[in-house]
């Protein structure tokens, strides 16, 4: 295995953390740890929690550190291999074959090749970091896949042959946790689980998002998110709901609302689900309340 205790003037999981603050991503030493590892060992990066808690938001943080081009695979139920490795250009192939007449063509070009996520990460896995985003949404025969590119990082194309990474691209998966995920593809990957940030890191990262918000609606709104969140909701709020809601309260307050009927009229920024507003809505004004207290 090859180990590299720098990368790109990053020598450690402390210097990772700050260059990841610059780029307005707060992460926790566990965090900047996985992710300093995984470019060291050059390993995939899986990181798991709710939704809405960042996982997402770290691999475009990452690729803005290394000034690389985020690269993104949305998972879903029946994706395959095709939709994220490559595909023919069959309208252009069969134009260039009417073209030709009785000449030779060679159908299987580069110009012919549509490049998808994960062949766009092998041609240039110095230049882009591959997010293989909610890999629980897709299916076991495509987590299968994914073992064997994973492994050395080939992807075979039956016309062309196999295509190898110069150096091991730099990979980013995350998982919702609707399912389990094979062992054999966590073996592959340096781990890390994103849990809700604790209310003060909570408040930091609304104040470095949001300019707008107060140092103090940042606090009674993650007190009221973090209330909710001990209720039994459908959808908790992530973090990015957060945000959402204070910016959002924050706008109809400077409008002339007065607080907390600001948070309250906002409410649809950070409950999405009609069964949560419903059970919440009775107990609102007892919610902001106490997040004011």
């Amino acid at each position: 295995m090859s180990v590299r205790a720098s990368i790109q003037g990053i020598d450690g999981p402390d210097p990772l953390a700050d260059a990841l603050g610059q780029a307005q991503y707060i992460a926790d030493d566990g965090l900047a740890t996985a992710a300093y590892l995984a470019l060291a060992l050059g390993k995939p990066l899986l990181l798991e929690g709710a939704p809405g808690v960042g996982k997402t938001e770290a691999a475009k943080a990452l690729a803005s550190v290394l000034g690389r081009e985020l690269v993104r695979l949305q998972c879903f139920e029946g994706i395959d291999a095709a939709t994220a490795m490559y595909e023919w250009n069959f309208p252009a192939q069969m134009l260039a074959i009417r073209q030709a007449g009785d000449e030779y063509v060679n159908l299987y070009e580069d110009k012919f090749l549509i490049s998808r996520p994960i062949l766009q990460a092998l041609e240039a896995p110095q230049d882009r970091v591959l997010l293989i985003d909610e890999i629980d949404r897709a299916d076991h025969e495509f987590e299968a896949f994914l073992l064997e590119f994973l492994s050395d990082f080939t992807v075979s194309i039956p016309e062309r042959g196999t295509m190898r990474a110069g150096t091991p691209p730099v990979v980013v998966l995350t998982s919702n946790r609707t399912r389990e995920l094979h062992e054999a593809l966590r073996r592959r990957c340096i781990y890390h689980w994103i849990g809700y940030p604790d209310p003060a890191l909570e408040a930091q990262i609304v104040t470095m998002r949001a300019s707008t918000v107060m140092a103090d609606t940042a606090r009674r709104v993650v007190a009221a998110v973090n209330a909710l969140r001990a209720e039994p909701l459908a959808k908790p709020p992530g973090v990015a709901e957060t945000v959402e809601w204070a910016e959002a309260a924050t706008l109809l307050n400077s409008q002339g609302t007065p607080w907390p009927a600001a948070f309250a009229r906002a409410i649809g920024v950070v409950l999405k689900d009609q069964d949560d507003l419903d059970y919440i809505g009775g107990r609102m004004d007892a919610i902001l309340s106490e997040s004011a207290a």
